[in-house]
Protein backbone atom coordinates (compact mmCIF):
# COMPACT_ATOMS: atom_id res chain seq x y z
CA UNK A 1 0.00 0.00 0.00
CA UNK A 2 1.25 3.42 -0.98
CA UNK A 3 0.72 6.12 1.69
CA UNK A 4 -0.24 9.72 0.65
CA UNK A 5 2.35 12.30 1.51
CA UNK A 6 0.08 15.50 1.64
CA UNK A 7 -3.03 16.27 2.21
CA UNK A 8 -5.39 17.91 -0.83
CA UNK A 9 -7.27 21.08 0.67
CA UNK A 10 -9.16 23.42 -2.38
CA UNK A 11 -9.54 27.22 -1.43
CA UNK A 12 -12.20 29.58 -2.96
CA UNK A 13 -13.54 33.15 -1.93
CA UNK A 14 -16.58 33.03 -0.65
CA UNK A 15 -18.65 36.24 -0.76
CA UNK A 16 -17.06 37.45 2.53
CA UNK A 17 -14.42 34.61 3.54
CA UNK A 18 -12.03 32.33 1.63
CA UNK A 19 -13.18 29.05 2.53
CA UNK A 20 -10.64 26.04 2.45
CA UNK A 21 -11.82 22.52 2.16
CA UNK A 22 -9.82 19.43 2.52
CA UNK A 23 -10.40 16.62 -0.10
CA UNK A 24 -9.12 13.72 1.77
CA UNK A 25 -9.85 14.49 5.00
CA UNK A 26 -13.26 16.05 6.52
CA UNK A 27 -11.66 19.47 7.50
CA UNK A 28 -13.36 22.65 6.42
CA UNK A 29 -12.03 26.17 7.38
CA UNK A 30 -12.08 29.91 6.65
CA UNK A 31 -10.93 33.36 6.97
CA UNK A 32 -11.05 37.06 6.18
CA UNK A 33 -7.49 36.68 4.17
CA UNK A 34 -5.88 34.39 2.24
CA UNK A 35 -3.21 33.90 4.58
CA UNK A 36 -5.48 33.82 7.63
CA UNK A 37 -7.55 30.78 5.61
CA UNK A 38 -4.05 28.99 4.83
CA UNK A 39 -3.05 29.93 8.97
CA UNK A 40 -6.26 28.09 9.66
CA UNK A 41 -6.02 25.55 7.22
CA UNK A 42 -2.46 24.09 8.30
CA UNK A 43 -4.05 24.43 12.09
CA UNK A 44 -7.42 22.54 11.50
CA UNK A 45 -5.28 19.64 9.85
CA UNK A 46 -2.76 19.24 12.71
CA UNK A 47 -5.63 19.33 14.93
CA UNK A 48 -7.55 16.53 13.04
CA UNK A 49 -4.58 14.31 12.09
CA UNK A 50 -3.16 14.85 16.33
CA UNK A 51 -3.09 11.26 17.96
CA UNK A 52 -4.30 9.83 15.03
CA UNK A 53 -2.64 6.74 13.24
CA UNK A 54 -1.73 8.29 9.60
CA UNK A 55 -1.17 4.97 8.29
CA UNK A 56 -4.83 3.69 9.14
CA UNK A 57 -5.67 7.13 7.11
CA UNK A 58 -3.18 6.01 3.78
CA UNK A 59 -1.01 8.78 5.02
CA UNK A 60 2.68 9.15 5.52
CA UNK A 61 4.48 10.67 8.73
CA UNK A 62 4.32 14.34 8.63
CA UNK A 63 1.94 14.85 5.52
CA UNK A 64 2.23 18.43 3.59
CA UNK A 65 -1.01 19.80 2.85
CA UNK A 66 -1.30 20.76 -1.52
CA UNK A 67 -3.33 23.61 -1.75
CA UNK A 68 -5.29 24.60 -5.10
CA UNK A 69 -6.78 27.84 -5.65
CA UNK A 70 -9.80 28.57 -7.62
CA UNK A 71 -9.29 32.49 -8.55
CA UNK A 72 -11.49 35.16 -11.10
CA UNK A 73 -9.91 36.09 -13.91
CA UNK A 74 -8.70 39.70 -13.95
CA UNK A 75 -10.40 41.92 -16.87
CA UNK A 76 -8.79 44.90 -18.36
Amino acid sequence: MTLQRTVKAFVWKGNTHYIAECIDIAVVTQGKTLDETLKNLQEAVALHLEGENLAELGFAPDPNILVTMELEPVHA
